[in-house]
C-alpha cells in the first residue's frame, strides 16, 4: 500500500446528551492510503458521519488515535475538503461566488483562486452557470458547485457525506461518474460516506463496511474493477455483481 494519508487505531466515540451516554463508534482502526477513494457504508446510524467528523478533526474520540498526512488530529484540519449532503450555498452568491467563499475565508490570493474557480467550473460542467444563484440551479449542479468550492484549496484530503443522497437516480448515476472522473484527475484521497451499495461499489477502491451502533469494521473490501469505469460497463460486471452481493448480504446479516 502507499504511503498512508489516514490512519485510526482503536478509534471510539461517546457521545453524552441528556445524561444519557451513547456509544457511537467502538475500536474502529483503519489505514487509508494516499490517492485511494474508500467508501464507508453501514445502516443509520453506525457513526459513518461521526467517523467523518473524527478525521477532520471537528468531534473528537473518546479513545484511540487518528493521524493524518503524518500528523496527530487534535483539533479541526484545514488541509482537507469537506462536502455534506446539502450544498449549503448562499442564495444570494452567484456559482461562482459561492465556490470563491473559501478562498475568502483561507485568505488565499484572489487572481490565483479565481482561475482556479474556473478551472474547477470546466471541469465539472457548470460552465455557463458562473453567475447563477442557487435557486436557478438543480440539486446536482448545486452540489458540483459545494464539490468545487471544497477542491478550491487543492486539498490532499476530501471527505464526503452522502453528498448525493438527496438527488434522484440517474442525476446520482451521472455525479458519482463526474466525481469518480475527477478523482482519477487530481490523485485525491477521498473518504465518501453512503447508504448507496452500488454507489460504494462503483466509486471506491475499497469498501469499508460498519457494524449497527456501535459501530465497528465488519469488513474492509478492496473493489477488483478497472481504474477507468463506465457505468454502464461497471453494472454489468460479474465482479461487481458479487461484490455488491457480498456487502449486501454482511449489511442485512
Amino acid at each position: 500500500m502507499t504511503d498512508a494519508a489516514i490512519e485510526l487505531a482503536g478509534v471510539t466515540c461517546r457521545f453524552t446528551a441528556r445524561r444519557r451516554q451513547t456509544l457511537a463508534l467502538a475500536d474502529v482502526s483503519l489505514r487509508i492510503g494516499s490517492g485511494e477513494f474508500v467508501t464507508v457504508v453501514g445502516p443509520s446510524g453506525c457513526g459513518k458521519s461521526t467517523l467523518l467528523k473524527i478525521i477532520a478533526g471537528l468531534v473528537a474520540p473518546s479513545a484511540g488515535t487518528v493521524r493524518l498526512l503524518g500528523r496527530p488530529v487534535d483539533g479541526p484540519r484545514h488541509d482537507i475538503g469537506f462536502v455534506f449532503q446539502r450544498a449549503a450555498l448562499l442564495d444570494w452568491r452567484g456559482a461562482r461566488r459561492n465556490i470563491l467563499l473559501q478562498a475568502e475565508m483561507r485568505g488565499m490570493d484572489r487572481a490565483a483562486a479565481r482561475v482556479r474557480a474556473d478551472e474547477l467550473i470546466e471541469l465539472t460542467g457548470l460552465t455557463g452557470f458562473e453567475e447563477a444563484l442557487p435557486y436557478e440551479l438543480s440539486g446536482g449542479m448545486q452540489q458540483r458547485v459545494a464539490l468545487c468550492r471544497a477542491l478550491l484549496h487543492e486539498p490532499p484530503v476530501l471527505l464526503m457525506d452522502e453528498p448525493f443522497g438527496a438527488l434522484d437516480a440517474l442525476t446520482r448515476e451521472r455525479m458519482n461518474a463526474e466525481l469518480h472522473a475527477i478523482w482519477r484527475r487530481t490523485g485525491t484521497t477521498v473518504v465518501l460516506v453512503t447508504h448507496s451499495i452500488a454507489e460504494a461499489v462503483f466509486l471506491g477502491t475499497r469498501v469499508a463496511v460498519l457494524s449497527p451502533r456501535p459501530g465497528r469494521l465488519l469488513a474492509d473490501f478492496e473493489v477488483d474493477l478497472p481504474a477507468e469505469r463506465e457505468y454502464g460497463d461497471v453494472m454489468a460486471d460479474g465482479r461487481f455483481e458479487r461484490l455488491a452481493r457480498e456487502l449486501r448480504s454482511l449489511l442485512t446479516a
